[in-house]
């Protein structure tokens, strides 16, 4: 055995409810010398000791001289890992420059360029420089709340608005101030749940199924609210969904909103690719719980201004208790978000002809794209939701678990590893979205392509015409080389072996009125 002193003063005698005796005795106290066994000696004992004391190894000393400070993590945060979709943009990098070709389908980064009215503003505005009230930039706060009024009918004034670096980094406060349970449907963004163990708030999953092109039901929500209710929760609505790509119908929004109301649950809705709806048809569930809905938004999705970090929470005045709280944290944290950034903003939510042009382009282009890739898919015997916002598909491959087992493939993981070793598609595993380890899911960003080259022949060479396969093929190369990867991989331990162009598969999916009619091989 391994006895190791404390490196600090000698402290009075632990609470006997916590600390047991050796072999864990019970009702006998440690003292402040406390015994580990050896095995435990580089996990334990090394962080332990201080530089003057030395470890005693198999009858030797060791000295410890000049040693580093001792690492003592946070319990919530030990054992998190990097945000998975962090992770593999960097890895996706890493490959590309050892020189591996990779098709960057992981990260979900809007591919098209910041409104070059928005860049002129950013430009204008460079000379900003001050401290901006911690509650945002008045004028923005009233550009926003125009916003969702122009939008979506909902009555907000700019005292309704709370400014944040990135909406991620408001729904970190929201958790923080808020005190009360966090309900996730299952799949979702990869960040909810690891900022809920961070604060330590309790995680209530919300499982959802295919068949119901994974919407969380109104009955399933209500039967999870019913088990408690009156416990205190924040839900979560993220539509177009991120990683599914689908949206929830305006029927069940009303249903949604009765049972969040007859609960008075808090609905934090994600609407950040809101303004990306492929038809632009976007519904926030405010204008049916309008006294219990925070809609977040910002500019990384529609605007294309990730790396500008700018968030927005639109509050009910029944919740201005809650902005003024996140306010106080805010002052204490980032204090206020970038000066030139928000003057910016404003024009980006002001709107106008050009930003509509822009939005109906980018809209145009991923409805295409996002139509292409779902037909893909379906052929190569994937079970799939077709997208409608957004740029994800999650794609389940569970009618091909015998095929995929046969080559070693047994889960979620396991399944996008193989597949970004064999054909070079970076993608993320199921499991990273609150999945099971087991299920054969996985998210899949189709945005590995140049934006900006796309919506200049989007609006010029293809101005009234379709974005066909031929515009596909030349202006988004990168995923239809990987959709073509993906299906020849997945048809390489299967029955299905014919390799198609895009092209003709794309113009026999186009000569079917039927959405779910595509090409066969």
């Amino acid at each position: 055995m391994l006895r190791v002193a404390p490196t600090g003063p000698r402290h009075s005698t632990p609470n006997p409810s916590v600390c047991r005796g050796h072999r864990g005795q019970p009702g006998r106290d440690l003292d402040p010398w406390t015994v580990f066994p050896v095995s435990l000696q580089s996990e334990i004992g090394h962080s332990l000791l201080s530089p003057s004391q030395t470890q005693i190894t198999g009858g030797s000393k060791v000295s410890r001289q000049h040693r580093s400070p001792d690492v003592h993590l946070n319990l919530n945060v030990r054992g998190l890992k990097q945000s998975a979709t962090l992770a593999i943009n960097e890895r996706s990098a890493q490959l590309a420059t050892e020189g591996k070709t990779v098709y960057r389908l992981g990260l979900g980064q809007s591919p098209f360029p910041v409104p070059q009215v928005v860049v002129d503003e950013l430009k204008t505005n460079a000379h900003q420089k001050d401290y901006l009230p911690v509650r945002g930039l008045r004028e923005l706060r009233e550009a926003v709340a125009d916003y969702h009024r122009r939008q979506q009918g909902i009555d907000l004034a700019g005292a309704d608005v709370l400014i944040g670096p990135g909406s991620k980094e408001l729904m970190f406060l929201l958790q923080l101030v808020y005190y009360g349970d966090l309900v996730i449907p299952t799949p979702s963004w990869v960040s909810y749940a690891p900022q809920a163990r961070i604060v330590g708030r309790q995680i209530r999953w919300a499982n959802t199924r295919l068949e119901d092109d994974w919407h969380l039901m109104p009955e399933d929500l209500d039967r999870l609210c019913g088990e408690d209710p009156s416990r205190p929760r924040i839900v979560i609505l993220n539509y177009p969904s991120n990683p599914t790509g689908d949206s929830y119908t305006i029927d069940e929004l009303k249903q949604l909103a009765k049972v969040a109301r007859r609960y008075r649950v808090i609905l934090l809705s994600d609407e950040i690719y809101g303004g990306i709806h492929h038809r632009g048809q976007h519904v926030s569930v405010a204008r049916y719980y309008p006294e219990g809905t925070i809609i977040s938004g910002g500019l990384s999705k529609w605007c294309g201004a990730g790396g500008w970090r700018l968030g927005t929470f639109a509050f009910p005045r029944s919740l201005r208790w809650l902005l003024d709280a996140m306010a106080v944290a805010a002052s204490e944290t980032y204090t206020s978000t970038s000066a030139p950034v928000q003057y910016a903003a404003i024009r980006a939510f002001r709107g106008g002809t050009g930003i509509e042009r822009y939005l109906a382009t980018s809209r145009r282009i991923l409805r295409a794209l996002g139509r292409y890739c779902y037909h893909t898919l379906k052929e190569s015997g994937a079970l799939v939701a077709q997208p409608v916002g957004g740029f994800y598909l999650f794609p389940d491959f569970s009618a091909l678990r015998e095929e995929l087992a046969a080559r070693g493939i047994d889960g979620s993981v396991a399944l996008c590893e193989r597949l970004l070793e064999e054909t070079g598609a970076a993608t993320l595993p199921g499991v990273e979205f609150g999945r099971p380890e087991n299920e054969l899911t996985l998210r899949l960003a189709y945005v590995d392509f140049d934006g900006a080259r796309a919506m200049v022949a989007a609006e010029n060479q293809y101005a009234g015409r379709e974005l066909d396969g031929a515009f596909l093929e030349h202006y988004c190369p990168n995923v239809v080389q990987a959709m073509s990867a993906l299906r020849e991989w997945l048809m390489r331990g299967g029955q299905l072996g014919v390799s198609i162009s895009c092209s003709s598969a794309y113009a026999l999916r186009n000569a079917s009125n039927s959405a779910e009619t595509g090409c066969t091989s």
